[in-house]
């Protein structure tokens, strides 16, 4: 069996192609479990490069063995095939890989790395073979086997930086991961399965095609399930998020990725009781309410702007339009649009954008306050990719940046989760906006394994009875029902701790949360 040399380049650049597109959907398959820290990304970048390197072994071999287009266009259709199964197969592996391994020392590594060792390695492996095998069949003279190989792996290269780029700025986009590997093992597959020309080949093609089918029209989704005793109400993927919006006694919720923390809610009694009261959660959105009044001589008329980095589905502006009305200007400030829209669609955000309280920004929050000019008396940080915060907005230089875009009566709060008992992050934060601001303060939300515990910041110096006396002056029944909450239940207390000191150039926030961890898993302190 012979094959043309351009149909044999055709298969190698879609190779290319489809190798990188499988890494890139990857990781946001992998995202939606585990995050997307580095460390992660090392996991998934290492595996792959080892299953290619064996992939290359095994092709150069087998090559050498069976220089016939028929064993390539085989070796490659079995390679589309099992990229064309890993939306199928990557719910229950990767959920056992998250849940069952979460009870060993190593849970969040080993983890993640059986769920790639099951999902990507057959794959990845196949795909590895084709560059060698290519460059065997497209061999006609030993002088000009340089040249030969060099175009090879060009044209391969190229595949690859198409395969790069299209699964971010348009496959993700337009149809979602899942349908992001269907397409290109469907392509691949074609391919492959016309180059083959064997039946079996074409009743993969068959399998895979169903299988996308189902998951256009529904009957199977592939998508994580929302939690029991829950209705899903809506779900979808963005470029950065999958996100879900699921209901639970009446309150909207909304969950990103692994789902292991909730974003925003929404009581639905809102919408017809109008009764601030009813927004009242005593989570983490709360208390940054509270949070302008640790400011000395601070009253509830005397502050009128907050920045919120990371304003998700509307919650904490929703509160704010509550209880102070117009009185307040809110700019949040949202990294991706999806979920913003979400927002508008299942949250209410929208009301307080036609009351002119919220404007949202889609962009990163520090470059934001980079480029602004805005001053604010609060500036709130509420950015999460499960679990945990972004780095560049817990460092050194970030909060230099948010204290110039400050009133001079102004406080910066942060959100910061941690497990029970643990407190090296909170502590690291607390100590690197300490070498900022004049005072800093920690508000640790009762709770009995993860919890949160909000920092505040303030320019000016102050103590905690600052915030009491201005705290005894609030006539708001939910701002009066939340200051006694965090009084006689949440660890109220200036902070005097030590602790590392973020800067840009060294902030390991991901090592420190993977510590926390493994700790909380081993049991110990």
């Amino acid at each position: 069996m012979r094959t043309s040399r351009p149909f044999l380049l055709t298969v190698v650049f879609l190779c290319g192609m489809t190798t990188m597109a499988i890494e890139m959907s990857a990781s946001r398959l992998i995202g939606q479990y585990f995050g997307n820290p580095l460390t992660i990304w090392a996991i998934l970048i290492g595996m792959v490069m080892i299953y290619l390197t064996v992939g290359y072994t095994l092709g150069g071999r087998l090559a050498d063995r069976r220089p016939e287009p028929r064993y390539l266009y085989g070796l490659v259709s079995w390679a589309a095939f099992a990229a064309g199964l890993i939306p199928a197969l990557s719910r229950p592996l990767l959920r056992w890989a998250q849940m069952g391994l979460s009870n060993v020392a190593a849970g969040l590594y080993i983890g993640a790395l059986v769920g790639i060792l099951a999902l990507f390695s057959a794959p990845m492996i196949l795909l590895g073979c084709v560059s060698p095998f290519a460059i065997r069949l497209a061999m006609r003279d030993v002088e000009q086997a340089g040249r030969t190989a060099g175009s090879i792996y060009a044209l391969s290269t190229v595949g690859s930086i198409l395969g790069t780029l299209l699964p971010p700025f348009v496959t993700i986009p337009l149809w979602g991961v899942f349908m992001s590997f269907y397409a290109f093992a469907l392509l691949l597959l074609v391919v492959a399965a016309l180059g083959a020309r064997r039946w079996p080949y074409f009743l993969m093609l068959l399998v895979i095609a169903v299988l996308a089918a189902l998951f256009v029209s529904g009957v199977w989704t592939g998508l994580r399930q929302p939690p029991p005793g829950t209705r899903m109400v809506y779900e979808t993927e963005s470029v950065y998020n999958y996100i879900q919006v699921y209901e639970y006694n009446g309150v909207l919720n909304l969950a990103l990725n692994e789902g292991q923390a909730i974003h925003s809610y929404y009581p639905r009694v809102y919408a017809q009781s109008r009764d601030p009261l009813d927004l009242l959660s005593y989570g983490p959105w709360d208390f940054f309410l509270i949070a302008p009044y640790f400011a000395p001589e601070q009253g509830p008329d005397t502050f009128s702007s907050l920045c919120l980095i990371g304003s998700a589905a509307g919650t904490i502006p929703k509160q704010y339009g509550a209880v102070y009305g117009t009185q307040v200007h809110v700019d949040g400030v949202e990294l991706d649009p999806e979920i913003a829209r979400v927002g508008r669609e299942y949250f209410a955000m929208g009301e307080e954008e036609e009351r002119g309280i919220l404007d949202v920004h889609i962009q990163d929050g520090r470059y934001f306050l980079s480029t602004s000019g805005k001053r604010y008396d609060v500036i709130a940080v509420d950015a999460y990719r499960q679990p945990y915060i972004p780095f560049h907005l817990t460092t050194q230089e970030f909060f230099q940046e948010a204290a110039a875009h400050l009133n001079p009566n102004g406080v910066v709060a942060i959100n910061v989760g941690h497990i029970a008992g643990d407190m090296r992050l909170v502590d690291a934060i607390a100590a690197t906006m300490r070498s900022v601001f004049a005072s800093v303060y920690t508000i640790d939300l009762p709770a009995r394994r993860v919890t949160n515990t909000i920092i505040v910041a303030t320019k000016r110096p102050g103590t905690l009875d600052d915030f009491l006396r201005n705290a005894a002056q609030l006539e708001h029944p939910l701002l009066r029902q939340l200051v006694g909450y965090t009084i006689q239940r949440a660890e109220l207390q200036a902070w005097a701790g030590e602790g590392l000191v973020f800067t840009d150039d060294r902030a390991p926030v991901e090592y420190m949360v993977d510590q926390m961890i493994l700790n909380y898993v081993q049991g110990t302190p």
